[in-house]
């Protein structure tokens, strides 16, 4: 497990960005769910915790594709394959993250370095 940050440090409807590799955004939506997935578009490399969070959709800053937070599903393009989503556990209320064991869906621009 990631320790991401403490819980009453990500105020709902924000992100916080873990610089793993590759990184993983967490979200704290309104309805106070915490979710992680992939932090790179699968379009283009851009930061989605620095996306607009509605619901459990997250909009890319750069081209405005949308994924569902709980799915990685993309629901508007310019993106077409989904990000990975990875398992979240809030104990004694810090936030960590399980890392999917899933490949991920990176843009062409970005590579992923080996897990050692």
């Amino acid at each position: 497990m990631i320790p991401a940050c403490p819980l009453a440090s990500l105020p709902r409807g924000e992100a916080v960005r873990l610089n793993v590799n590759p990184p993983i955004a967490v979200f704290h939506t309104d309805n106070g769910e915490i979710l992680a997935i992939d932090d790179t578009c699968t379009h283009q490399d851009a930061s989605l915790a620095d996306g607009w969070l509605e619901g459990c959709e997250v909009e890319c800053p750069l081209h405005a594709s949308r994924f569902d937070l709980r799915t990685g599903q993309v629901d508007a393009p310019p993106a077409k394959r989904p990000v990975r989503t990875h398992q979240v556990v809030v104990q004694n209320d810090v936030i960590y993250v399980v890392p999917s064991d899933a490949p991920p869906n990176l843009p062409p621009c970005v590579t992923v370095r080996e897990r050692e």
